[in-house]
This record gives structure tokens, sequence and C-alpha cells, in this order.
């Protein structure tokens, strides 16, 4: 059977456009071979996102985007994803456009946490992302505004402030800061000095600090030793307390007023003890009977048998008395005369 040319030109061009329609499918994302999961997203701004760009989950790629559409009204774009990996997708999940810094744009899905997943043709939850270099902008443009917000405000206060001071409380201003300098400068040589008082001072300093420890060491070990002396000294006034002061005040007032009277009756010239401490004549006679009382006491002693007689020892002896003491009591303050 002989092909003619019409039937070979026609099969080349169906070929043709088979591969031409498959090559044109996969370059959009779309496989034949394959199984894929259809989702789709919504968007107020797709920010240049395009067909057949990737579709990551934690940085792997697991799909690419299919078809962008949008309405009339432009108010919302419909984005369908299709899924080529056999994955899990939790339907919490959220699908953030994503803007690569070195160009590019990509969908990056967010897993949820959701027990339950995504099927066929469902609809994702969606969050824009700015992109790295939007997001610094974002987040210095406050700051930017807050300093030149900050700068006016100084700006008005340094004008109030130059609008409020005359010149003659300008030059008061700066008199203060010139005294102020030199406060300091009078401190700072101040401190000078103290550093070298103190220096010159260290080891007086440190010989105290040592006393004072070593006295400080032997209070505590002599601890117990002081603990005892409070005690006994406790003890001591617990005793005092306890005693009748009252009684005892009251027995050495009557004692001291007994000594008055005794000490009054020395000094007066009534009584025995009065007489002896004030009467020369008493005193004359007392001394006059002791000198007496020696002359005899030494006359017995040298002639012992004129007072004591004995028959049987013969004959009594007529030795004269005594007429003066012997030298031992000399110094008695009295003179004898010689009995006639």
């Amino acid at each position: 059977m002989k092909i003619s040319n019409e039937t070979k030109v026609g099969a080349v061009a169906i070929v043709a456009i088979t591969f031409l329609v498959l090559g044109f499918n996969f370059l959009k994302g779309k496989t034949f071979f394959s199984s894929s999961t259809t989702l789709y997203a919504k968007y107020s701004n797709v920010q240049g996102l395009a067909s057949s760009n990737p579709i990551v989950i934690n940085g792997l790629q697991v799909g690419t985007v299919y078809k962008i559409s949008t309405d009339k009204d432009m108010r919302q774009i419909l984005v369908n994803m299709n899924i080529t990996k056999d994955i899990n997708i939790p339907s919490n999940s959220i699908a953030m456009i994503k803007q690569n810094p070195i160009g590019g744009t990509s969908i990056e899905i967010k897993l949820g946490d959701d027990l339950k997943n995504l099927k066929n043709n469902d609809t994702m939850y969606t969050e824009a992302n700015a992109g790295i270099f939007n997001e610094i902008l974002k987040k210095v443009d406050p700051v930017l505004y807050e300093v030149k917000k900050a700068v006016s405000s100084l700006d008005t206060l340094l004008g109030n402030v130059n609008s409020v001071i005359d010149p003659t409380a300008k030059n008061n201003i700066g008199a203060t800061l010139a005294n102020l300098n030199k406060i300091t400068a009078s401190m700072i040589v101040s401190t000078a000095a103290l550093e070298q008082l103190l220096n010159a001072q260290s080891g007086a300093l440190a010989k105290t600090l040592n006393n004072v420890s070593s006295i400080t060491g032997n209070l505590a070990s002599n601890n117990e030793k002081i603990n005892s002396v409070v005690t006994n000294l406790d003890k001591t006034t617990t005793k005092l307390a306890q005693l009748d002061l009252q009684t005892t005040l009251s027995s050495l007032d009557s004692t001291i007023n007994n000594l008055k009277s005794l000490t009054g009756k020395f000094n007066s010239n009534n009584g025995t003890l009065g007489l002896l401490f004030n009467d020369p004549s008493l005193y004359k006679n007392l001394a006059s009977t002791s000198n007496k009382l020696n002359l005899l006491l030494d006359d017995i002693r040298v002639n012992p048998k004129r007072y004591v007689s004995v028959s049987i020892f013969g004959k009594k002896q007529n030795n004269q008395p005594l007429m003066v003491p012997l030298p031992d009591t000399l110094s008695s303050p009295y003179i004898i005369k010689k009995a006639d």
C-alpha cells in the first residue's frame, strides 16, 4: 500500500502540533504524564508573578504556576498552581508571593498544622510578601519619620529658647558655665591632692586596718568569754534588781545617823568618852598613873623579895625602893621625887 504525500505531510503536521502543544504546556508547568494536584490562590497584587514560576515548600520546588487570570475589575487575581509532588498540604497552609533579591518571583507555601489536607481544586489562604527591599524600606521609613519629627521638635525648642533668653541671660549662662569649669578644675586638683594624701598614708591606713582586723579576730576568738561575762553581769543585775534596796538604804541611813551621834558625843564634854577625848586633865592623870605603874613594875623586877616575903628562905631584904625607872622606861614622860 502506497502512502500518498498528502498523508505523510498531514501525519508530520499532527505530530509537530502535538509536540508543540506538549512543549508549550510543559513550559507552562503542565504535565500530562504524571499525576498532579491543582490548587488555587487569590491575590490583589501578584507582584510580577507569571506562569511557570516555581512553587516551593521549605526551599524545595514542588510545582509551578500554571495560569493567572483576573476579572474585568482587576480586584482579584486568580492563580492556578500545579503541584507535581505527591505531598500532603494542610488545609490552613498559606500561599505567599515572595520576591527574590536577585530577581524573579515565586510562591512559597508555609505549611500549617491542620490535620485535614487540601484536595484537588481547593483554594488556599494567601499572604503577599513585599520582598526584602520593600521590607527594609517599610521598617526604615517609620524610623526616618521619627528622626525628622525629633529634629523638627529640637529646632522648635532651640528657637523658643533663643527667643526667650535675652542677651543678659545669655551672658549669665556663659558666666555660670565658666564658674562650673573653674569648680570642675578645682575638684580635679582636690582629687589629686586627696589621692596623694591617701597614697602617703596608705601604710598607716593599712596598719590601722590590720589592727582593726586583729581586734575583731580577738573578739571573735574570745566570743565565749565575752558571752560568759555578759551572762554573769546579767545575773548580777538581776540579783541587784531583786534586792530590797529601799530597806538597805534605810538601814545604811540609820547607821550613818548613829555614827554622827557617836562622833558628836566624842566631840562634846558630856560622858566618859567625851571627857576622855576632850579633858586634858584626865589625859594627864591617865599618863601619871601609867608612869607610876611602870615604876612599880620595874621595882618588882629589881626587888621581888620586897613584895614577896617568905621566912624560910632567909632574912627580908631592906633595899631602898627605886627612885627612878630603869633604862628601858626612861622615855616615860614623868618625874619621880625621892621619898622622905
